[in-house]
């Protein structure tokens, strides 16, 4: 039945809140699409529940085709299953935690790792279970500390969750493929454009991951995209070429008088070396525990490489007074000859350091360096790893087949829509889910998990998808098929057209978005534009007299009449919708 917007639940807005900044969510909020209850918190009005339920119709659709079965796992878990797993503490003070009447500790799901694996255990015995994909779209509760983009990060969300137990790799990896492939459709039905990039896997784990970025000005992730091939990867997890070494024999040390010189640059200038020929230190407490970074002076620090070299959920930089309760001095450190004072604290060094000779570091007293400094002779580090934060214009790291690649990368904006995992056995084997093989041996399977935000995937289709006027909905996700303005609804001829045309396009396999209100022309014209629907239908007295109907497109300039018999024809080729048949496999 059709809707009247005479009755409708909600209102739009002539200007949004102050505090919405993006555009996707002052539209949120003008089209009375969202009403805040609290920081991060929603209500979703009736036409923000109708378009939502599109996207989930679209991603259950893509999750079926690719073998992946429907279930509901509970929102409230015990705390016992996280601690089981040992990700208790990954979360921190993002986890929502409390006590039932029993006084037993609980949490609400950030996530649904635990909860499904030990399904796994209690319910897969054999390798002939094998392969399984289930999925659920269900609430999830962080308590982030900083809600912000309206739908973008937020308290309480929907999420698709996916997961795949296989009992081998190359099992995995058509499941990991599958799910792929069903996020390439899923976001093209939706009609936003996506990039797959490399990404940091963080508190869900496992050995590596792949998100589908919405690029876009407004978006909270930097993404490293080469300029040449297909490099993309979010600037967390980006590598980078660092360019080779110069070749010469090490020298011998020399102390320098640096009176004042604290920084790259000035130190750099004063010696009239280029920065790549200095090293930088710096101190980070990571789980609060010290760490000694080591990187090429013209480079910076990659906090969040830092910590997953060292094996840590948080990092921060130290405090000066932090730096100088290790016994370090600030602006003049280096790993050299603080062997004493280094036993608390890990020492890591970049990959541009070991290959790179007589580097002038810190001479660990105020205002000396030290000139031909030389990893492995002079200092040694606890891990040598990747910890560079990749910058715009540095090389690419490599191409596909592993030859050098001469671009450069590029570094752009994007919200995360998507996030694929690859956990193997980082759940499976803590919570002991074991099956039985051919041969009768216990094996463990090789997991992944797979999330699309809802939400957030509904304000990345408002943010691809308006104008000035307001919102234009792609036909698949639009809350309503056709928007009715009527003029002159308390004439009884034209109430009679109106439910003769409500019928006829309800029995067509549309749905229909009145407005009826008592209200004038431009104002309904407005909020027309603002709603979005993907097609206008004006009935005037003057219309129903010409026995024509005012059409216009919202992606038109100009509005146009049409026949009233030949109205389905018209509307049936404006709202044709990609179908799983007609999405590329990509």
């Amino acid at each position: 039945m059709a809707t009247r917007m005479s009755g409708l639940f909600g209102r739009t807005l002539r200007e949004a809140p102050a505090e919405a900044e993006t555009a996707n969510h002052q539209l949120l909020l003008r089209a009375g699409l969202v009403v805040q209850l609290a920081a991060g918190v929603y209500s979703y009005m009736p036409l923000a529940w109708r378009s939502l339920r599109k996207i989930e119709t679209i991603i259950r659709d893509e999750m079926d085709r690719a073998g992946a079965q429907e279930l509901l796992m509970p929102a409230i878990q015990p705390v016992e299953l996280w601690q089981e797993s040992g990700r208790l503490d990954a979360f921190g003070e993002t986890m929502f935690r409390f006590r039932d009447r029993r006084d037993r500790e609980q949490l609400l799901a950030p996530t649904h790792e635990e909860a499904v694996t030990d399904l796994f255990r209690n319910t897969v015995q054999s390798y002939r279970d094998l392969p399984q994909r289930v999925y659920q779209i269900q609430n999830k509760f962080r308590d982030e500390a900083r809600p912000r983009g309206g739908l973008i990060r937020v308290r309480q969300f929907l999420m698709k969750d996916a997961y795949s137990f296989d009992a081998d790799e190359p099992a995995f990896q058509d499941s990991y493929d599958a799910m792929a492939q069903a996020y390439v459709n899923v976001f093209q039905r939706a009609g936003v454009p996506i990039t797959r990039v490399q990404a940091d896997s963080g508190a869900i784990g496992g050995k590596s991951s792949h998100e589908f970025m919405f690029l876009t000005a407004i978006g909270e992730d930097t993404i490293a995209l080469c300029r040449n091939c297909d490099y993309a990867a979010n600037q967390e997890r980006a590598e980078f070429g660092r360019g080779l070494a110069p070749v010469e024999e090490p020298a011998a040390l020399e102390p320098v008088e640096t009176p004042g010189l604290t920084t790259i640059d000035a130190l750099a200038h004063f010696l009239e070396i280029p920065a790549s020929r200095t090293a930088k230190a710096g101190m980070f407490l990571a789980d609060g525990r010290p760490v000694f970074a080591v990187i090429r002076g013209d480079l910076d620090f990659n906090e969040l490489k830092i910590a997953n070299t060292v094996d840590a959920h948080e990092i921060r930089a130290m405090t000066n007074d932090e730096i100088s309760a290790q016994g370090w001095v600030a602006g003049y450190a280096s790993p050299i000859g603080l062997d004493a004072k280094l036993t608390d604290a890990t020492v890591v060094a970049d990959i541009s350091i070991p290959n790179a000779p007589n580097l002038v570091a810190g001479g660990n007293r105020t205002d000396l360096h030290l000139r031909h400094t030389n990893y492995g002779r002079d200092w040694q580090a606890a891990h040598v790893a990747d910890i560079g934060l990749a910058r715009d214009g540095d090389p690419c790291p490599t191409q596909p087949d592993g030859t050098p690649c001469p671009g450069a990368i590029a570094l752009d904006r994007g919200i995360e829509l998507g996030h694929i995992f690859r956990l193997g056995t980082v759940f499976s084997e803590p919570l002991s889910a074991h099956f039985t093989d051919a041969d009768g041996e216990q094996q463990l399977p090789i997991m992944g998990s797979y999330g699309i935000g809802v939400e957030r995937l509904l304000a990345a289709v408002i943010e691809q998808n308006h104008d000035d006027q307001g919102i234009i909905w792609p036909a698949a996700v639009a809350p309503y098929d056709v928007h009715i303005v009527v003029i002159g609804f308390d004439k009884p001829e034209i109430a009679a057209a109106v439910a003769q045309t409500e019928a006829a396009l309800e029995a067509a396999g549309l749905s229909v978005l009145t407005d009826d209100r008592d209200e004038r022309p431009g104002v309904k014209f407005n909020d027309a534009d603002l709603l979005g629907m993907p097609v206008r239908l004006t009935l005037s007295p003057r219309n129903l007299k010409a026995d024509v109907v005012e059409l216009k497109a919202r992606t038109a300039a100009e509005a146009d009449t049409v026949a009233t018999a030949g109205l389905l024809a018209r509307l049936a080729d404006i709202l044709h919708t990609p179908q799983p048949s007609d999405a590329p496999a990509s």
